[in-house]
Order: C-alpha cells, then structure tokens, then sequence
C-alpha cells in the first residue's frame, strides 16, 4: 500500500505557506526585540548630532534599513536629555517616556520589514532545496548561490515600496499626488527610475546573504556533529545565525557604510527633487580620502552588535517555526495512515 501524502506539504516536510508564517513570526519577534537596541543607539547619535528638521537618517531594527525625516522637534528620535551611555539612555528613556518609547517607530517599520523578510526567507529555502537537488555533488555550495539570489529578488520587490514611503514621508503628500508624482517620473526616466538606488544597496546585500547562508548552514551541520544531534535545536540555530552574521557583516561593512551614505544623500535628493550626482564608488573615494581607508570600516563595533543578535534571533525563530509545522504535518500524515488502516 502506498504512503498518501498531503497535497499541501511540499519541500522539507512543509508548504510555502507554512515557510511564510514562519518567516513572518521570525521578522515580529526580531523586531519586538531588537528595535529598542536602534532606538537608543539613534538617541545617542542624535545628541551627538542634533537631528533637524528635514534632516535625513537611517533607521534598522535589525533586519533593513529605512529612510527616516525629521518633520518637527517631537519625533521619537529626539533626545530626553543628557545620556552618558547605553544603560542611562535605557533607564532615562523608560523613566521620562515609558517603556513604549523603546519600540517607537516599529509599525512603519514592520510594514517593509515583514515583506521583505517573507519574501527572502521563503524564496530561499525554495530555491536551495532545488539547487542541492541539480548541483549533485556541490550540493553544499547550494546555500552560496540561493542567498544571493533571494536577496536580489527580494530586493528588487521592495525596492520601489521603499521609494514611496521616502516620499510619502518626506513631501505629505496625498496618494493622487504621489500617484502623478510616479508616473511623471515614469514617463521621464524610465521604470528603472522605481529602483532609483537599488545598486547600492545589492552590493552590501548579496554577498552578506551569499556568505550569511553558506555559513550558517556549515556551521549548523558542525554544530548538529559536536553535540551529537540528529535535528538542529534551537541553541544550534542560534549560534550558528550569531557567527555566520557576524562574519559577513564584518567582510561587508564597507559597502554597508557606503550604502548607508548613499541612502541618505537619495532621500535628501528625492525631497528636493534634485538628480542623483553620487555613484556608489564616487562615495567610496570621498571616504578614503577624507578619513582614510579605517573611515570604510566605521560603525564596525555597533553593526557587530546588533547584527549578531538580529540574526541569531531571526534564524532561530524561523527554524523553529518550520520545525512546528514539519511535526505537525508529520502527525497529520500519521493519522491520515492510520485512519486509512483500520
């Protein structure tokens, strides 16, 4: 008698469906978690430099980076006095705003960064499943090319979204005014105008996704080796996202200090409706020349710290997630086999 198998399970003992739900509750928890690290951390940076209205400034929880504009002098990114650090900018935050103030800013936020993370997540374990299947005995640099590739794609997606909310959040403008605003730039420029600072941006992702993967799916197999495990548990995931994060936001750091210039100086453009002048390397000689070759490594020890988490967080939340569902679909399969048997 032949095993009956649920037409909804697919790759992995799970559907697209179940990877989404997976994805998506990984991309909630890491952002529930991580956003008060940004929101201090962008405290700091404000008392440092004093953000102005109309001041451009990018904003991560972890997973992407936002364009954000200072519209008035009430925003969350406004400093409540003197901080002499991260545990007193914590304390003085809670005691003076409440303990809200540390997830300021998270809806809009989670409105790109739940796409965009289902997106890649899904896209990516789809398509390493079918390139270890055809890459045979290369199967283990699978994860290399289907993280480049997932992040490309979910890139491009969310791309144009993330141009509009810029706008959208920078000019007050109406959706019918918005909606002139595109199609006059479309018949202008091009579609291409929708993905106006997508290379920038593919140049820091793609090899952080590519190496990012490869990485943890090797260290998660050494790690299943070392303790003896037959499944990855939640701490092998944990430690295996921690250091693979950690690699890859160190070899890209460079190019995500460029991105992160780049990014600004667009959004400041798009306000004032100015042409972009500044390629990606033009950025980079600016840098090596002002502040040397150490100025491409700037922020290395912030990015490493909130970095690691986010992706120990993510993955292990996402591997979990799936790990619910391969049990619970193997339990319906069971049941399905036994009904079928009495």
């Amino acid at each position: 008698m032949s095993q009956p198998k649920s037409p909804s399970t697919a790759i992995n003992g799970i559907t697209p469906i179940q990877q989404m739900i997976s994805s998506c509750s990984g991309a909630l928890i890491t952002s529930l978690l991580v956003t008060p690290l940004d929101v201090v951390k962008t405290r700091l940076q404000a008392q440092k430099n004093p953000l102005t209205k109309g001041k451009y400034f990018v904003y991560c929880n972890g997973l992407m980076d936002h364009i954000c504009v200072c519209e008035n002098t009430k925003g969350w990114y406004k400093a409540s006095g003197h901080f002499k650090g991260t545990l007193d900018a914590f304390y003085k935050i809670v005691c003076c705003e409440g303990v809200t103030a540390l997830w300021s800013g998270l809806p809009p936020t989670l409105v790109m960064a739940v796409p965009a993370t289902v997106i890649y997540f899904t896209c990516y374990d789809q398509l390493c499943a079918a390139l270890k299947v055809r890459m045979g005995e290369r199967a283990q640099e699978a994860p290399l090319l289907a993280g480049a590739i997932a992040r490309v794609g979910s890139a491009t997606v969310i791309s144009p979204l993330e141009l509009i909310r810029t706008k959208l959040q920078s000019q007050k403008q109406s959706y019918r005014e918005l909606t002139n605003c595109i199609r006059s730039a479309v018949q202008t420029e091009g579609w291409w105008s929708l993905w106006r600072g997508l290379g920038p941006t593919l140049l820091r992702d793609v090899p952080f996704s590519a190496m990012y993967w490869y990485n943890y799916e090797r260290g998660k197999s050494w790690l299943c080796q070392w303790y003896n495990a037959s499944e990855p548990t939640v701490t092998i995931t944990f430690l295996s996202g921690a250091g693979s994060g950690s690699i890859a936001a160190i070899v890209t750091l460079p190019f995500d200090v460029v991105k992160t210039r780049r990014q600004v100086e667009l959004g400041e453009l798009q306000a004032t409706n100015c042409q972009v002048s500044s390629s990606t390397f033009s950025i980079m000689r600016r840098i090596v020349a002002q502040d040397g070759f150490r100025g491409l490594f700037a922020g290395f020890l912030p990015r490493l710290i909130k970095v690691a988490p986010a992706c120990a967080i993510m993955i292990s939340s996402y591997e979990f997630g799936k790990a619910f569902f391969r049990k619970h679909n193997q339990e319906r399969i069971l049941q399905q086999l036994q009904s079928t048997n009495t």
